[in-house]
């Protein structure tokens, strides 16, 4: 039997640290394989704020909820302009 008065120490592992790009990537995959259109699905997510929009298949809506709809679409909009206007 422990001793009640001395202290318990305990380690926590934090998660990895997800990039947003990654969910995004993820969260396509989901979309698609379940036959969504994934650009209505993520804009209305975006918009709304209700992950309804978002598949759970392969743990998508938790996926995206990890990630700030401002920051979500912040990288939309660098990867956009990364891949039009940047050359």
């Amino acid at each position: 039997m422990q001793e009640i008065s001395n202290t318990q120490f305990f380690k926590v592992q934090k998660e990895p640290e997800l990039k947003v790009a990654d969910i995004i990537s993820s969260v396509y995959l989901a979309l698609t394989e379940k036959g969504y259109d994934p650009v209505n699905q993520i804009v209305g997510y975006v918009m709304s704020g209700d992950p309804t929009y978002i598949t759970s298949h392969k743990g998508a809506r938790s996926l995206i909820m990890k990630a700030e709809r401002d920051e979500i679409l912040e990288e939309l909009l660098r990867s956009y302009i990364d891949t039009n206007f940047r050359k």
